[in-house]
């Protein structure tokens, strides 16, 4: 269906990505990966024909249709929601234009307008738009509403309920997730489970990648890499194939160190100089490995230690919270201590960031109290809380306003790992996008952090890199955590204990998100995020057990099995030691033989200068061509066997 061959692609004068190859079929489901400004939107670009490749080609069959979904930004008019979400062609569209210029049902003109409607299945479409754009969480009193009255992420829904109901042959989808609250999320991973088409997505969601995709394309280092399965099998396969090439790779250093130590001490020698001459000619047409990448370095960030609090951090009594008839919280009393690290959970609506407000002291009681313990400093972190962000300044200016000592270069690598790079940090905070904003809220709070963080959907508009630095910097934060994510990933990576909520009730799980989905069978990790939670398996209080609790009983035959286990480990141990003397063996038999070889291949070589007669130098090509074939014979053997060698684990 579409075909990416060797495609090549520079911006800016720097080599986005080249022999870049790529096939999606009908069926296929691929997630495109890698860091930002690696090239994945440039690629999309490509596909879409609004770029023209440097070198190579992009070709769509003949025939298929294309839909594709922007990251933000997409046009709104004076459609409706649902006239948007139908607008599936341009004749379509045409005709519902007309109808809303033509309103009166008694003109020809709308007739001729109606006929064109019918015509295009119109009233099919609109009972399937209404369907789909239910599960994306919209309401029927929101279907007649005018698009552009929405909000930016609504607008983007709605765009992509068209895009289901228009069903390409390719969807094509950049950071879907990031516009759904979760359990829009569950409905459009499973709704995409069975759509029709091929899928190609752009995603930072780990567990969006995993439930939907068969295929991973990675974009890394200027090269396109392909992997078969989800992203946790990608994860596994590119440690598998990293740990092959540097294998690879040091083999090949080991056989030029051989090499170049033999011209050096040869090079001189009348005997053996034609040798060391060969060997400087192959090493001159060797075809070298560039030395391996090192892992994706997670950016090391330590926080300014914030002011110790009490032991008690905060404290709610008797709180009531209502909005207007709809009552969040009745008689809630909750106590939060020191050091906690919590994720808030449930189902949407039951009051998750409704609490992470009342925590944080933005919203005015009802009834109850909220007591902070003593110094306790919050700060309140949400996607959309950028109003405290000086305009005027630069990215840099105002990521220093709140530095408390760490200095220019430590502030910028904690910009660069949020994503501001380069020159990015030289750029006025009135010009940068939501998203850009809202990510310079979240490191402006980390370079000067209270005692008590309440973050809201932190990893919304951050790619995994940065993901992964926000969890290491967290990882070293002394303070009081509560967070409220549908990213399964940091969830489990920065908390340790949960709390759901729903229908103004909390239910607290003393231990981390594993333990949270054994106690309330729960039917996936995703699902648990939002689950009502009706028939939890355990009360609310339980708590994993001890650590230190007493050892299993050791069961009959116990001892026997301890003893067959060890006599076995020994005879691996024995057997991995005979391998190895084995192998050594085999590599410096091989080697010799290499040598003797080419010792003869360069006395044929020399008696061939000045051959006595014409049938001698006839006999002396026959066999130095029967010495080349074997000589590459031994070599692919030696470095086959040297490879082997150096593969095999350490000696203890």
């Amino acid at each position: 269906m579409l075909t990416v061959s060797r495609a090549a692609k520079a911006l800016g004068g720097r080599t986005l990505f080249s022999d870049a190859t790529l096939q999606v079929n009908p069926g296929d489901r691929v997630g495109l990966i890698g860091a930002n400004g690696a090239g994945k939107s440039t690629l999309f670009a490509l596909i879409l024909g609004e770029l023209e490749p440097d070198a190579g080609e992009v070709s769509l069959r003949r025939g298929a249709t294309l839909g594709f979904l922007p990251q933000e930004s997409a046009p709104a008019g004076n459609e409706t929601v649902l006239e948007l979400a139908t607008a599936v062609s341009s004749e379509m569209a045409a005709a519902q234009a007309l109808l809303r210029a033509f309103p009166d049902e008694h003109t020809a003109e709308h007739t001729d307008a109606h006929a064109r409607f019918v015509d295009l299945d119109g009233y099919a479409l609109e009972a399937k738009a209404k369907r789909i754009l239910a599960g994306l969480a919209f309401r029927e009193a929101d279907f007649g509403r005018p698009a552009r009255s929405l909000s930016g992420g609504w607008i983007m829904r709605a765009h992509l309920a068209r895009l289901l109901v228009m069903e390409p042959d390719l969807l094509m989808l950049d950071e879907p997730t990031n516009h759904l609250d979760l359990e829009s999320l569950g409905w459009f991973q499973s709704y995409l489970s069975n759509y029709p088409g091929a899928i190609l997505t752009i995603s930072h969601d780990r567990a969006f990648l995993d439930a939907l995709c068969t295929r991973i394309a990675e974009i890394r280092r200027g090269s396109l890499h392909l992997y078969t399965g989800n992203y946790s099998a990608f994860l596994e396969q590119r440690r598998a194939r990293e740990e092959q090439y540097a294998a690879a790779y040091k083999n090949q250093q080991r056989e030029i160190a051989r090499m170049e130590d033999f011209i050096n001490r040869f090079r001189a020698k009348a005997t053996k100089a034609a040798q060391a001459q060969e060997r400087i000619k192959r090493l001159e047409k060797m075809e070298r490995l560039a030395p391996p990448d090192n892992p994706e370095a997670v950016v090391g960030f330590r926080f300014p230690q914030p002011p110790r609090g009490g032991q008690k951090t905060i404290t709610l009594a008797g709180v009531r919270q209502a909005y207007g008839r709809h009552v969040v919280y009745e008689n809630l009393d909750l106590e939060i201590e020191r050091g906690s690290r919590i994720a808030l959970v449930g189902p949407n609506g039951a009051g998750k960031s409704t609490l992470l407000k009342i925590l944080a002291g933005l919203l005015p009681l009802e009834a109850g109290e909220r007591v902070t313990g003593h110094n306790v400093s919050p700060g309140y972190f949400a996607q959309h809380r950028t109003d405290s962000l000086d305009v005027r300044r630069t990215v840099l200016e105002e990521a220093l306003s709140a530095d408390r000592g760490l200095g220019e270069q430590a502030v910028r690598t904690l910009l660069g790992s949020f994503l501001f790079r380069g020159d990015d940090v030289f750029k006025t905070v009135g010009v940068l996008s939501g998203g850009e904003k809202s990510r310079l809220a979240l490191a402006r709070l980390l370079l000067d952090p209270p005692n008590l963080l309440l973050l809201d959907e932190p990893t919304t508009h951050l790619d995994i890199p940065s993901t992964d630095a926000l969890i290491a910097a967290l990882s070293g934060y002394p303070g009081t955590l509560v967070i409220v994510s549908h990213d399964v990933h940091f969830i489990r990576s920065t908390t340790s204990t949960i709390f759901h909520i729903n229908a103004g009730k909390i239910t607290r799980y003393a231990g981390g998100y594993d333990y949270y989905l054994e106690k309330s069978a729960a039917s996936n990790e995703r699902d648990a995020l939002v689950a009502p939670l009706t028939h939890p398996r355990a009360p609310g209080d339980a708590r994993p057990p001890s650590a230190d609790s007493d050892p299993a009983p050791v069961k009959p035959g116990g001892l026997r099995e301890v003893r067959e286990a060890r006599r076995a480990e020994a005879e691996a141990r024995k057997a991995a030691a005979r391998a190895r003397r084995e192998l050594t063996a085999t590599v410096a038999a091989h080697e010799a033989d290499v040598i003797a070889l080419e010792a003869r291949q360069t006395e044929l070589a020399a008696a061939l200068q000045s051959p006595s007669s014409p049938s001698e130098a006839y006999a002396l090509n026959l066999e130095l061509l029967e010495v080349v074939e074997k000589l590459e014979r031994a070599t692919a053997l030696w470095e086959e066997s040297a490879g082997a060698l150096a593969a095999l684990p350490p000696q203890d």
